[in-house]
């Protein structure tokens, strides 16, 4: 008899479980307060803690993105970073989690204020940098943020005549094979983000730098600026021809 009042008591308190289980599934929705890639889904507090967390670092942009979509967010983060503001790539689950676990919510919002101090550092530093079109970080799962950079692509009109010029086959090679990873990426684009989620900057406008610390994506934004300025340095066989570039055409 006691067996069994200990087998109800043990099924009544998973049936509770289960039921709250149930009941926070069914209060999960598609979060529609923002920016997001994929179908991201928080719970009504969940939803609620996102939109004070917003509130709280008013100066950046934060982006929820679904767990399924974050991998390929990742390959291509540069794209998402903002010329107006530091952008924030967040997944859904660590946001329900910071709502829910207030140890968890301290940890990474102090994450997240480390990460806009040493932002805002960079953005003093890149100022004058024409080609540093957006930036921003990304929160990831082992407490850490990792940092990137949208480069613009270096394609000046003498170097894409030089280029024709001594390369014309593998020019016109490239350019095929160039459109139709544009038209690709733009096809996967319109099928998987939501409109409020794309891309700030085409795929093929921008190089991706990326670096877990500030320092590192200096450095590679500096070694990226000096091999294209080396790569301008012209032969004197090409500033030969040069001089009889037709620009008109």
């Amino acid at each position: 008899m006691a067996m069994d009042g200990v087998l109800n008591s043990s099924q009544a308190a998973y049936a509770a479980e289960a039921a709250r289980t149930s009941d926070a599934a069914r209060s999960e929705k598609t979060y529609t307060g923002g920016r997001r890639v994929g179908d991201p889904k928080l719970s009504e507090k969940g939803a609620k803690y996102f939109e004070e967390l917003k509130k709280k670092y008013g100066d950046m942009e934060f982006v929820l993105v679904s767990k399924d979509r974050m991998e390929d967010v990742k390959k291509n983060a540069a794209a998402y970073g903002s010329a107006n503001k530091t952008v924030v790539l967040i997944d859904e689950e660590k946001v329900e989690k910071m709502a829910n676990d207030e140890e968890f919510r301290k940890k990474y919002e102090g994450i997240i204020e480390n990460g806009r101090k040493e932002l805002k550092s960079f953005a003093e530093q890149v100022s004058g940098n024409p080609s540093v079109k957006g930036f921003g970080m990304q929160v990831n799962d082992n407490g850490t943020v990792s940092f990137f950079a949208a480069m613009e692509k270096s394609n000046t009109a003498m170097n894409e005549k030089l280029t024709e010029k001594r390369e014309a086959k593998r020019a016109a090679a490239k350019a095929a094979d160039k459109k139709a990873k544009k038209k690709e990426f733009e096809e996967k684009i319109k099928e998987k983000l939501k409109e409020d989620g794309s891309p700030n900057f085409k795929a093929d406008s921008v190089d991706t730098i990326t670096s877990d610390s500030i320092e590192g994506l200096l450095e590679k934004i500096s070694e990226l600026d000096f091999s294209r300025r080396a790569d301008s340095v012209m032969t004197e066989e090409e500033k030969a021809v040069g001089g009889t570039i037709d620009f008109k055409g």
